[in-house]
């Protein structure tokens, strides 16, 4: 059952320094653009993170110090990645746990910020997981009978992606053929920043961590003005503190 879009739905895949929101960053990225005809565009690129890259994610993706040290900062290419994805809804493998955060962290470095509100967000590894729960390897392997060779490449990663949902759809007619009609299956989780640190509870934004959890930000905010300070000041991702700056200057705004 072909996947019928509204509007371009771009497939994700980030190859990186590590896993920390907060401190590491993009060494390529591959976006596959399929448009609402079937077409298909694709935006590859070897980034310089400016930081050394760890020799265990070296041994994972094949991409060295060695390898970017001639390649755009991401800064350099934000405005044209930016232009690329502005029009469209997001998917990806693990992507709304990782790849879309870092890549908003990286935009948010680099001086620019991508409006969020009206995108929808599809994670085809949550579909697997639901379905079958095994790695993209294997979900490629399972749903597409091929192998997933270049595997930690970010363009064949991406691409697999985009193979495995449209197989998903042929294999689960229930799951329908549009982006609503699958994540209404699969539900849209509520959350207010990308590291999860804040999510929603009955249109309340309340803490997911440490001693506060379950309570309104707000309300914390309110009786105890330091632990903002604490969090800007901390290791938490920048998309965080932006959140959690709009919910302070609103809850003095209602004083």
């Amino acid at each position: 059952m072909p996947l019928q879009l509204k509007r371009p739905l771009v497939f994700i895949d980030l190859e990186t320094t590590g896993t920390n929101l907060s401190t590491d960053r993009i060494v390529e990225i591959a976006i596959i653009k399929i448009f609402p005809d079937g077409t298909k565009a694709v935006k590859q690129k070897i980034i310089n993170p400016q930081i050394s890259i760890p020799k265990n994610s070296s041994e994972i993706h094949g991409i060295t110090d060695d390898k970017v040290k001639d390649a755009p900062t991401f800064k350099q290419v934000a405005n044209e990645l930016k232009q690329f994805i502005e029009d469209s809804d997001f998917s990806g493998y693990n992507s709304n746990r990782f790849d879309i955060p870092l890549l908003m962290e990286e935009f948010l470095r680099a001086g620019l910020e991508i409006e969020m509100s009206n995108r929808k967000m599809l994670d085809v590894q949550h579909i697997f997981h639901m379905m079958e729960k095994r790695t993209l390897g294997a979900a490629y392997k399972f749903y597409c009978e091929k192998e997933l060779h270049d595997a930690h490449s970010a363009e064949a990663d991406a691409t697999a992606t985009w193979e495995i949902l449209e197989a998903q759809l042929t294999r689960y007619e229930h799951l329908g053929n549009t982006l609503d009609t699958i994540l209404q299956f699969t539900g849209e989780e509520k959350f207010v920043d990308f590291a999860r640190r804040f999510v929603m509870d009955n249109d309340v934004e309340v803490f997911n961590f440490g001693k506060h959890k379950g309570r309104p930000v707000s309300e914390v905010l309110k009786a105890e003005p330091q632990y903002y300070d604490w969090m800007m000041k901390g290791d938490f991702p920048l998309h965080t503190k932006q959140k959690l700056t709009e919910i302070l200057n609103r809850t003095l705004l209602k004083k």
